[in-house]
């Protein structure tokens, strides 16, 4: 019930914060498919307006920029260290307005476990440098008004 709640807030945030167009219909995922979702990592919903992504990591993943959108990350399990800002090593653009890289110089540390939120604005690199698994989250993916920062 506490995830479902928390879900619903991110939500209510991402259309309140971006003032972006939200899916036509009501949209309702049951335990079994968002429990399927969090076992593998995958998106829940990616409509026009934003994403919601079930996100698992059980390792360090590559750093990265979303030109786009701005992460709204709520962590559910695990912990991890997690890196903003500063730049990104060997960054190459991977998919559509996406950088990855191998890691980042600089930046500030912080250390994410259950029950933190972190909004990561678009732009801005960051980077999962440790990750004491499984490390579960919601991330809600909103895309910037106007195509960037």
């Amino acid at each position: 019930m506490h995830r479902v709640l928390v879900f619903a807030v991110l939500l209510f945030v991402a259309a309140v914060v971006t003032e972006v167009a939200a899916a036509d219909e009501v949209t309702y995922l049951d335990a079994a498919k968002v429990q399927a979702a969090f076992a593998k990592g995958v998106p829940l919903l990616e409509v026009p307006g934003y994403k919601i992504h079930a996100s698992r990591r059980d390792a360090p993943g590559m750093a990265e920029v979303h030109e786009v959108d701005t992460d709204i990350i709520y962590v559910l399990e695990g912990q991890a260290t997690f890196v903003t800002g500063g730049d990104v090593v060997d960054g190459k653009a991977t998919v559509a307005a996406e950088v990855r890289g191998a890691a980042i110089h600089g930046g500030e540390t912080r250390m994410l476990a259950k029950g933190d939120v972190v909004v990561v604005p678009n732009g801005t690199p960051h980077w999962f440098r440790e990750v004491e698994g499984p490390f579960l989250y919601y991330v809600v993916k909103v895309p910037a008004s106007g195509g960037g920062k």
